[in-house]
């Protein structure tokens, strides 16, 4: 059981060039992800701001549950830092339920970087802060990062079938 502050990091290499991933990902995940995994997303919306850093992004979910097996129903997210030149932007889980209770916050810095194929190397760094004496299981990290990754995965197929989108 790990309490605190906890950080990991993940590399993952899609066939995908960096800027139409950082575009599908970053400037258009609120159209994006209710699109091609409505199961989970009910929806994304900007409820704060303009999408740049400081707005906030609320999302509703169609069937999703935290790392306890609660329903969550719905999370805000912040837009921390945004760099479309360097294909980089950081977010923060600011409100969730079945989340907040257990965690005060989890940031996100996510950058694409170009491969020499054309593809991108996307390095992900999530930190969970805890609350209290909660500590965070090797299974419950270890399912979080696999949700992550799966999402990636669908944008990298949606991208891969649909060559001209985010061109």
């Amino acid at each position: 059981m790990i309490m605190g502050a906890l950080t990991f990091t993940e590399e993952l290499i899609i066939p995908v060039a960096a800027g139409k991933l950082f575009k599908a990902v970053s400037f258009d995940s609120n159209n994006l992800f209710p699109k091609l995994i409505p199961e989970i997303y009910r929806r994304i919306e900007i409820i704060e701001g303009d999408g740049g850093p400081g707005s906030i992004k609320k999302a509703e979910f169609s069937n999703r549950t935290n790392m306890a097996g609660n329903q969550v129903k719905c999370i805000k997210n912040r837009i921390d830092e945004l760099d479309a030149e360097n294909f980089s932007y950081k977010y923060s889980l600011i409100e969730g339920d079945g989340v907040m209770d257990k965690i005060e916050k989890i940031t996100y810095e996510v950058k694409f970087e170009t491969t020499p194929d054309g593809g991108s190397k996307n390095k992900m760094t999530s930190t969970y802060y805890t609350k209290g004496d909660f500590a965070l299981t090797e299974q419950e990290i270890k399912e979080g990062k696999e949700k992550a990754l799966g999402m990636y995965k669908v944008v990298e197929g949606y991208l891969l079938q649909n060559p001209d989108a985010y061109a």
